[in-house]
């Protein structure tokens, strides 16, 4: 795995809300960067830390500065890749970090554009990681039965299940962030402190995808619904 990035928690981290869109730690997150006050925190994160917390804009939540409900718990994330464009816009793809708290929201100012967060960590900062053997076990069994080998990524998720060097914690980060489909589920992991709990959400999905992929293969062409397969 990759070194260890750290985050000052005493800081203020600038807060970037978006709809329908959840950072989860370990995943990557690309993003067009078009409005002025984002271009402003853009350049302002490259010349600090480099990172931005990724909150969500949910039904329920703190309201912000424009009305909008941001979810209580955000993602920081970390600038591993920028490229600045001619009009002033940016690309750039953000690693999820940790999950964070939103403890504070502080409004933009005369010279700030952009809000800012102060967050406390959710997950905890001075223990080992559960190691969950019977977690990645059940993983492995489960995206090795002949049911799931269509499913887009599976390749990928054995990859990473049998990699020992990758925490199993991060594994299902990883996996999460492309199996669960929907912004709302995406959160409920985002937010879920306990990682048996995390674990049971992505168990629970493949196990609703072998489902589904052994219904579609036994379906014939007579139950199509007009003449759609499932496949």
């Amino acid at each position: 795995m990759a070194e260890t990035i750290l985050v000052n928690f005493r800081r203020s981290i600038p807060l970037f809300p978006l709809p329908e869109t959840v950072l989860l730690p370990h995943a990557l997150l690309p993003l067009h960067i078009f409005e002025a006050r984002y271009r402003q925190m853009v350049r302002s994160c490259l010349d600090c830390a480099g990172q931005i917390a990724i909150a969500t804009i949910g039904r329920s939540g703190t309201v912000d500065g424009d009305g909008a409900q941001v979810r209580p718990v955000a993602c920081v994330g970390q600038i591993i890749h920028h490229e600045a464009l001619a009009n002033g816009r940016f690309n750039i793809c953000l690693h999820g970090v940790c999950r964070a708290r939103i403890k504070q929201v502080i409004e933009p100012d005369d010279d700030r554009r952009f809000r800012l967060a102060r967050l406390a960590p959710l997950d905890p900062l001075d223990e080992e990681p559960d190691p969950m053997p019977e977690v990645r076990e059940i993983l492995r069994r489960r995206l090795s039965g002949p049911s799931l080998q269509r499913l887009r990524d599976q390749n990928a998720f054995l990859e990473w299940i049998e990699r020992e060097d990758v925490p199993i914690q991060a594994v299902l980060e990883l996996i999460g962030s492309r199996l669960l489909p929907g912004a709302d589920l995406k959160y409920r992991m985002l937010a879920e402190t306990d990682p048996r709990r995390r674990a049971r959400l992505v168990i629970d999905q493949l196990e609703h995808f072998r489902r589904v992929l052994l219904a579609a293969g036994r379906q014939n062409a007579e139950e199509w619904p007009k003449g759609v397969s499932w496949n």
